[in-house]
């Protein structure tokens, strides 16, 4: 199984929500989180001062699949979450050694 968490823009969750569920994900985990990249943050004008905002918001999407459902998904969170500027996010993939639904004790992939 594989782990993928993305960091995206707010206003991209819902099109990488839907484009997930066409590809029938069912469940996912979503933080709002703040951060910042080679962008660097940006300045803002506040009452006439200038100030700088180091960490901007962005959206962390945390999704476990199998293996095999894997590739698939990072393609559509690539293809849903693209605006072509900077900070459009990033995308972590890892393997996922143990799931175990508490309810049911179910485990691994039935769990999912």
């Amino acid at each position: 199984m594989k782990k993928i968490e993305a960091i995206i823009k707010p206003f991209k969750l819902d099109d990488v929500r839907e484009a997930l569920g066409e590809l029938g994900i069912t469940g996912m985990t979503v933080q709002e989180v703040k951060g910042f990249g080679r962008q660097k943050g940006h300045t803002e004008l506040y009452r006439g001062a200038e100030y700088m905002v180091d960490f901007l918001p962005k959206v962390k999407v945390e999704i476990v699949v199998a293996k095999e459902d894997a590739e698939r998904c990072v393609e559509s969170i690539i293809e849903s979450a693209h605006t072509g500027k900077i900070g459009d996010g990033k995308i972590f993939v890892t393997d996922v050694e143990r799931v175990i639904r508490i309810r049911t004790g179910e485990e691994d992939e039935a769990a999912i």
